[in-house]
């Protein structure tokens, strides 16, 4: 059977085979898949820093052709794309529809943005050479590329976070060449956007190594990618561990480098008394947040938070109605099912945690079938056990009772940083709870009212990123447009001929981008 290994647009045969697990059936693919070794990922990293020279030159125009031309090819993929990411991932079509449509349409938006190209932020002071008492230089700066990066592929989303997702577009988009470590769950799809990507490439005449793929079950080609001296940068989705080894390799080489790393959150909702005394239905549709797609979000609500009362109490009879009736879902991965097992066994076999309901539909004819879990716990026993914090993927979540207000309080206070926080309130409560509102803005990186956190929008104002250990570093985001910051720096040319500067740099400004001239605005 063929094997194959994408290093610099070029199929090789070599490496540790495997094979991707339909996690439904628990059987093993037909298709066969060769790991990467050291010597291709010095192969691809040497050619994406060559390529990186050219690269970064590359215009708004050219590079925005590029990303338009991949999500074409990605499209033209059709049924195919579709059908191999279901057989790896065990999502339901419709989802994996969605997400196609999301990754395509983060390259098109891309694209729009390296259009407009005011991302680059450029600002201009111009000379004053008579200022008292001293002149004042020529001084302009924008934001360049840092070089070239690698792309961890997630295990939750095969096409919008991983191969051409969107770590993957805002790093093109930025002039920034990309090697892709594919995720070992699902090779098959990431060889079948990988072709998308070199097609595109080599139609637009870029250089061979502004894109390359590799392949990998275990560890050994990640680490060699990070530790690698031609990497500039790193993004990576997935666990706290993972996230923080790579963290640490980056900050032991001998030139430290940024790692970008999403690490999970449990995105607490607050449940606020008078939401629950006129809403309770509404509120118990929270169902779906929690157990769609098997709970395998990063911002699926992990954890509910409330004070004791009869329209609690009404709430937790709604919810596990609900929950009752959601059948179970594949999960992406056996290693993910039995995680989700260890975990909420774990949280089961404590004394202080009941069960509010744990849904008695399951898919015996599947395998790795998570089944929705809701559990309850006083605010005391919570507080006093810091393991009731930590994230348990998938389709559950843990109510948290709280006696009064100040011991809510207490909760928000003893909780980490987290990507959302959410808080379901009537407006005329609100202002009660200014001080538990305000901490919320402190310990998420997206605040939430009367809203789930599911459901991430892909646009300009969009923060996906929130405090450590949600991510670790809470000024960036990874997704929409301000997620190409990851991947450039500020330059500043001072009193350089004009002709020399970049043109967006240039007095007459031939780009036509928004730029900060002499603290004014202008085109």
């Amino acid at each position: 059977m063929e094997t194959r290994n994408l290093v610099g647009y070029q199929h090789v045969k070599g490496g540790k085979a495997f094979r991707a697990i339909n996690p439904a059936s628990g059987l093993e693919l037909d298709a066969e898949f060769n790991a990467a070794s050291l010597a291709d990922v010095d192969k691809a990293m040497q050619l994406a820093a060559e390529a990186f020279e050219i690269y970064s030159l590359k215009s708004g125009a050219i590079k925005a052709a590029f990303l338009r031309s991949i999500a074409q090819e990605i499209d033209n993929l059709g049924d195919q794309l579709i059908e191999q990411a279901m057989a790896e991932s065990g999502l339901p079509a419709q989802r994996l529809q969605g997400e196609r449509g999301r990754t395509t349409g983060q390259l098109n938006m891309y694209a729009d943005l390296l259009e407009e190209g005011s991302w680059v932020e450029a600002v201009i002071d111009t000379a004053i050479p008579d200022r008292q008492p001293l002149p004042r230089a020529d001084i302009r700066k924008m934001m360049v590329p840092i070089g070239p990066a690698v792309v961890f592929g997630a295990s939750n989303f095969p096409m919008a976070f991983s191969v051409a997702g969107g770590d993957t577009c805002s790093a093109l988009a930025s002039g920034c060449p990309v090697v892709v470590k594919a995720h070992p769950a699902h090779p098959g799809t990431s060889a079948l956007v990988a072709e998308a990507v070199r097609k595109a490439a080599e139609a637009n005449g870029l250089p061979e190594g502004v894109f390359s793929h590799l392949y990998d079950d275990g560890y050994v080609i990640g680490e060699a990618l990070v530790k690698h001296p031609k990497t500039k940068i790193a993004t990576f989705t997935g666990s706290f561990k993972g996230g923080m080894a790579l963290v640490k390799m980056a900050q032991e080489r001998e030139e430290p480098i940024p790692v970008f790393a999403e690490m999970g959150s449990i995105n607490p909702i607050l449940l606020l008394p008078k939401a629950l005394e006129n809403r309770t239905a509404e509120l118990a549709k929270l169902s779906a947040a929690i157990t769609n797609n098997a709970g395998q979000f990063c911002t699926q609500p992990g954890l509910l938070l409330a004070i004791k009362s009869q329209a609690l109490d009404n709430f937790k009879t709604q919810l596990a109605s609900a929950i009752t009736e959601i059948g179970s879902s594949t999960m992406l991965t056996p290693g993910i099912y039995q995680n989700f097992c260890k975990l909420t066994n774990g949280v089961l076999a404590d004394d202080a945690v009941s069960v509010l309901v744990k849904s008695n539909k399951v898919d015996a004819e599947k395998s790795n079938q998570g089944t929705p879990l809701a559990t309850e716990i006083s605010a005391s026993a919570f507080l006093a056990n810091d393991k009731f914090k930590e994230e348990v993927f998938g389709p559950y979540t843990m109510l948290v009772v709280a006696d009064n207000a100040a011991q809510l309080e207490q909760i928000v206070d003893s909780l980490q940083g987290q990507l959302t926080a959410s808080i379901m309130a009537e407006k005329e409560e609100l202002a009660s709870y200014k001080s538990i509102t305000n901490k919320l803005a402190k310990l998420a990186g997206r605040v939430i009212l009367n809203g789930p956190p599911t459901g991430v929008e892909v646009g300009n104002a969009i923060q996906h990123g929130g405090p450590f250990p949600s991510t670790s570093d809470s000024r960036f985001t990874s997704v929409g447009t301000a997620a190409i910051k990851r991947f450039v720096r500020p330059v500043c040319w001072q009193n350089w001929e004009h002709d020399l500067l970049p043109e967006e740099l240039q007095d007459n400004n031939p780009l036509n981008i928004l730029r900060l001239v002499n603290n004014e605005w202008t085109r």
